[in-house]
């Protein structure tokens, strides 16, 4: 049986990660707004929007499934974490289907990924023959394309497809390599600076919480 005081340690810690994690997210999205401002084409235009769901026949860019008998959600190809740095920009965003968008959340969130350079590339990369049998992400793609001849040329068309998509933005090429090479290490400092930040107030709070009850304490007291 798990110890109740190891569960409230433990989602104290996630609550500190979630508010880390949130400040990255904010970081990204302002960011994306400041370097596609004079792009020609905004990713939360119609425009865009049409673009992004015609280029794939309204279909998931990774498993293929049909958008409209599914939930579809936006996606980011580079998922906006510290390891990932992707930017709300256009280029960088898709509409996939529900469970792809959560499945490719296991590479998304690897400091080192597996497969290939980006978060996206890894998770079409699982076509197993190269993870270890226990890989999620291999058996995941087992239950769309049974056959493993089949698999493998689905997994490979579709990565060619997102290439070839994210190719056909030029702005987005240009600020991809700086983006990639220098923000993991800033945002991966955000990440710790918040963290410390969140224990050191705590801790603040808790003492000046416990200071003002011996205060109340003594007053009812006298």
């Amino acid at each position: 049986m798990t110890d109740p005081t190891s569960q409230l340690r433990s989602a104290t810690r996630r609550a500190k990660s979630d508010v880390a994690n949130k400040l990255i997210s904010m970081f990204l999205h302002e960011l994306s707004r400041r370097i596609s401002q004079n792009w020609p084409i905004k990713v939360d235009s119609s425009e865009y929007g049409d673009l992004a769901r015609t280029r794939f026949g309204n279909r998931c860019p990774y498993c293929s499934r049909d958008l409209t008998t599914t939930v579809a959600v936006i996606e980011h190809l580079d998922g906006m974490n510290r390891y990932r740095v992707g930017l709300h920009v256009a280029g960088n965003v898709l509409v996939a289907c529900g469970r792809c968008n959560c499945e490719k959340r296991r590479d998304d969130s690897l400091k080192a990924l597996p497969l290939g350079q980006f978060g996206w590339e890894s998770f079409l990369s699982h076509d197993g023959e190269r993870c270890p049998v226990s890989c999620l992400s291999c058996r995941y793609w087992t239950t769309i394309w049974k056959d493993g001849a089949e698999r493998k040329q689905r997994l490979g068309d579709n990565l060619e497809g997102i290439r070839s998509f994210r190719g056909a933005f030029p702005e987005f090429q240009r600020v991809l390599p700086l983006t990639t090479q220098i923000l993991p290490g800033l945002l991966t400092r955000m990440y710790s600076d918040c963290q410390n930040f969140a224990e050191s107030e705590i801790a603040s709070l808790l003492e000046r919480f416990d200071q003002m009850s011996r205060s109340t304490d003594l007053a009812r007291s006298s």
